[in-house]
């Protein structure tokens, strides 16, 4: 299994961060096609220029053989409970989709949770959509536990 290597996401990297979202998409065959034509939108450049000026936001990608084969957003959440314990959030947490099962991933979400340690951080938490049932059981394999319920509400 090659190593990957980590790097600070740049706005070049947009398009493959948005694709590979888009993959993951756990909707499956309903998942409307990606607009490439979207990729340019000005207001993914925001977003990245909003989290990239933010210390507490980290966009990453991850590398194998000069390929981006992933991609992966911290945040650290200062908090007062527990004594003001910072928590790690790790978002939109894709792996492309032929390097799943390879050991990857594992090694993607291991390197992020040991940035949130060195960050300070005495959680670290994520969300998975209901119906990724393969990426809940690899987030169990590592450890994490099914704790609280999510709720959302779309504005």
């Amino acid at each position: 299994m090659s190593a990957l290597l980590f790097r600070d996401a740049t706005p070049a990297d947009i398009p493959t961060m948005i694709r590979l979202s888009h993959a993951g998409d756990a909707r499956g065959k309903d998942t409307p096609p990606l607009d490439e034509a979207s990729l340019d939108d000005p207001r993914y450049r925001a977003a990245f220029d909003e989290m990239s000026a933010d210390r507490n936001h980290r966009l990453v990608v991850a590398e194998k053989d000069g390929e981006i084969v992933g991609t992966i957003q911290l945040s650290f959440i200062p908090g007062l409970p527990n004594f003001g314990m910072r928590r790690g959030l790790l978002e939109n947490v894709h792996i492309r989709s032929d390097q799943r099962g390879t050991g990857l991933g594992t090694q993607m979400v291991t390197w992020a949770i040991e940035r949130c340690r060195e960050a300070g951080c005495g959680l670290v938490q994520l969300t998975s959509n209901k119906l990724r049932l393969d990426a809940h059981r690899f987030y169990e394999k590592l450890g994490f536990a099914k704790s609280h319920e999510g709720f959302k509400l779309k504005l």
